[in-house]
Order: structure tokens, then sequence, then C-alpha cells
């Protein structure tokens, strides 16, 4: 448990070293293929958030979903790809190739759906080559292009607001 609390301070301290501004993500094209990391503590059901970007117009297999997790039991179910601290050394890189794919995947839109700053879920949003970046608006402003002011038990409101964005920035 000591370990892993020093080893979120080194890698949040890796991450801070290496952050600089938000770059200017380029507003001319639109937005085809989505990636959701989402933080598995929270309570809501995941099908219902990612059905919700799909009745707004995104596609179902447009959309690439990570999950980070805690701690995954050994036989546990999971029906997302799922990462947890382990996946990660000291450095700051992960070991799971299912999480590199996913940073390195050129998403037009990433979403964030986390509202805690957890030194996993940071690095990869930091690292990921994903166009534009939407996160809520607690977690560190060098991180997302755009914030949203919500509560994140409440996805509903969320994608709202987010769609209302992204029609007034005609990314949709």
């Amino acid at each position: 448990m000591f370990i892993n609390y020093i080893k979120e301070l080194s890698l949040k301290k890796i991450l801070n070293s290496t952050l600089q501004s938000v770059k200017e993500p380029s507003l001319v094209k639109t937005i085809e293929k989505v990636g959701l990391l989402l933080d598995e503590s929270y309570s809501f059901k995941k099908e219902e958030l990612i059905n919700s970007l799909i009745n707004n117009g995104f596609k179902r297999d447009h959309i690439k979903v990570l999950v980070y997790k805690q701690k995954i039991g050994k036989n546990e179910n999971l029906s997302y790809p799922t990462f947890s601290f382990k996946d990660i050394n000291w450095k700051g890189e992960f070991s799971a190739p299912f999480v590199n794919e996913f940073i390195y995947t050129p998403f037009d839109l990433l979403i964030n759906y986390y509202d805690v700053g957890k030194a996993p879920l940071l690095l990869v949003t930091h690292n990921s080559k994903a166009v534009l970046k939407v996160g809520f608006s607690s977690v560190d402003k060098r991180l997302n292009h755009l914030l949203i002011n919500v509560n994140a038990e409440n996805f509903k409101v969320f994608v709202q607001e987010l769609f209302k964005y992204l029609k007034i920035l005609k990314k949709i």
C-alpha cells in the first residue's frame, strides 16, 4: 500500500515535469474516431454512457473504450480492456499492449471521464495522441482542451454539454 502511494507520487512528478500547456487542436475536421477513458470507481453503467454517445451521432464501431480499475481480481470477467496500477512501471511506461495501442491511436476526440486526478488516468490522457481532449474541470486544466463543469455521476448532463460545445465548434 505504501509502495503504491510512493509510486503514484513518482508518476505525478514525472507527469508534472513533462506537462506543458495544452496544444491547440486543429478545428478543421469532424469527429469520427472517439476514445473513451473511464474510471471504474463510478457507479453509473458504462453501457448507458456509450449508448448516449451513440444516440447523439457517434458510431459504436468508432468508439474505443479503456477502463482503469484500482485492483483487478484474478478471475474477474471484464467487458472492456481494463488496466490497473500494476500495468505501469516506475518510469511511467505501460506494460499492457492494449493501453499503448489506445494511447497511440489518433482519436479525433478523447473523452476523459474521471474527475479525480489519479496518476494512471492522467498519464494516459497526457500521452494520448488525440486531436481534441475533453474532460472535467476538476482535473488538471493543462490536460484537456475542453473542460466541462458537471458532477461525474450525472453523465447525461455531461453528454448534453459535450454535444452542445461540439456543435458550436462545428465538430459534428
